[in-house]
């Protein structure tokens, strides 16, 4: 299965929060905002009771889809997650958090996760110096990752930084004059602003 490409703040309705960072409009408010229940033909009727199943299945696709993932890459990062020590819902959020991608999005250099892909898969983005191209490239404690000297104009980077507070992520550290940040440590679960249920996740995919 492909990733999604219809209306983003159908996915976001559904799960009743905002899943992609949308940007307000000019009325000030998010897209999101306008209609208050659920997408589809139905959606303002009266709904039946979900089962358990259901709602772990809500859970499992919500946080895949806050982070952008395929069905295959989120099942592969569980199993991985599964094989570490500890608890396997908060291995996954911290393999979740490690990604290229999301730290980009985190560090502020850019204003949604989709974005970040896109700097990366542009080939804007250095990691320790290296050009990487792989949105789902793990970031280690202690890698430094930096805009290209040939792309530090770009209007889209600055526009995304002037709305972040300085260094508002406790394992991160960014210098906006030069435009890179630090992965100083993985955070804990405690320190992740994730509104999710990961545990649910791990009962789904342990049937």
């Amino acid at each position: 299965m492909g990733r999604y490409t219809g209306p983003k703040y159908k996915l976001s309705r559904r799960e009743k929060q905002d899943l992609f960072g949308s940007p307000k409009s000019l009325m000030g408010k998010s897209p999101m905002e306008k209609k208050n229940y659920p997408p589809g033909e139905h959606g303002q009727s009266r709904r039946q009771k979900i089962s358990e199943y259901g709602v772990q299945l809500r859970e499992k696709q919500k946080i895949k889809r806050i982070y952008g993932l395929y069905e295959k890459q989120f099942r592969n990062l569980f199993e991985k997650a599964n094989r570490q020590k500890g608890i396997t819902g908060d291995n996954l959020v911290k393999l979740l958090e490690s990604r290229l991608d999301n730290v980009i999005y985190r560090l502020g250099l850019s204003p949604t996760r989709v974005a970040a892909r896109q700097l990366v898969g542009h080939r804007h983005v250095l990691v320790n110096n290296k050009l990487v191209n792989i949105p789902s490239y793990t970031i280690y404690p202690g890698d430094v990752i930096r805009i290209r000297e040939k792309s530090k104009k770009m209007d889209a980077i600055h526009n995304s930084l002037k709305k972040v507070r300085d260094n508002q992520y406790s394992w991160l550290t960014i210098d906006k004059a030069s435009l890179s940040g630090t992965f100083v440590q993985v955070p804990e679960r405690s320190e992740v602003p994730l509104n999710a249920n990961e545990q649910l996740v791990v009962e789904l995919y342990s049937k």
